[in-house]
């Protein structure tokens, strides 16, 4: 199955999507389902973040917000990502994905109207990520943070939400072949954590992950 329409898509997120205050024991998806012979770090080495999936309405279809981080950034330098990072202390894992989008694209947590959350991510470099869905007003304009962000695109859902887009990729790191999701778009290589993380919204919308 596939995206179809918008309002399929939130018919689905509405009965499948945990509550945006869920909390998982455990991560449902990681880096590590590709590579079962990469051993991951202990459970409670992970560290705590959230990012924005955040989805802007285009006509028949919905975009999906993306940024390019930075050559300089300290973990996933020069990929692609959703907005958002680590929880700061006292902090909820919705309202760190809400502030660190705003910090690095402008979006004002006010106006965002929260779909649910998606299974949390763990990945290679030790995160544990808390997916957040939500639409933003279809006049946003992204203001990116130039530290932060090199660059802000979008990337139709309907293409992401597709299986067929869906691609299995390998490259070596640490001196040996680990496999990845990667859904490259005109001109943009989607990959990794970001992929495999809109893998698993697919999986858990249109695949069939128990509810």
């Amino acid at each position: 199955m596939a995206f179809t329409t918008k309002a399929d898509f939130e018919a689905r997120a509405a009965q499948r999507l945990a509550a945006v205050d869920a909390v998982f024991e455990t991560a449902l998806r990681t880096d590590y389902d590709l590579n079962p012979d990469w051993p991951a770090p202990a459970s409670g080495s992970f560290r705590k973040a959230a990012v924005l999936v955040g989805l802007i309405d285009r006509g028949e279809d919905y975009n999906v917000l993306l940024t390019l981080r930075p050559e300089t950034m300290s973990s996933h330098a020069g990929q692609v990502a959703f907005p958002g990072g680590r929880l700061e202390p006292g902090e909820t894992l919705l309202q760190a994905a809400l502030r660190e989008a705003h910090e690095e694209v402008g979006v004002d947590p006010l106006t965002v109207r929260l779909l649910g959350q998606g299974d949390t991510y763990l990945t290679g470099s030790g995160f544990a990520i808390s997916p957040f869905v939500g639409i933003l007003p279809s006049d946003f304009v992204p203001v990116p943070h130039t530290s932060e962000v090199a660059d802000v695109f979008e990337t139709p859902l309907s293409f992401l939400m597709d299986a067929a887009n869906h691609q299995r990729h390998e490259r070596e790191f640490r001196g040996a072949l680990r496999a990845y999701y990667a859904m490259p778009h005109n001109g943009r290589y989607i990959w990794g954590a970001t992929a495999g993380m809109l893998k698993s919204l697919y999986d858990r919308l249109y695949g069939s992950i128990d509810t």
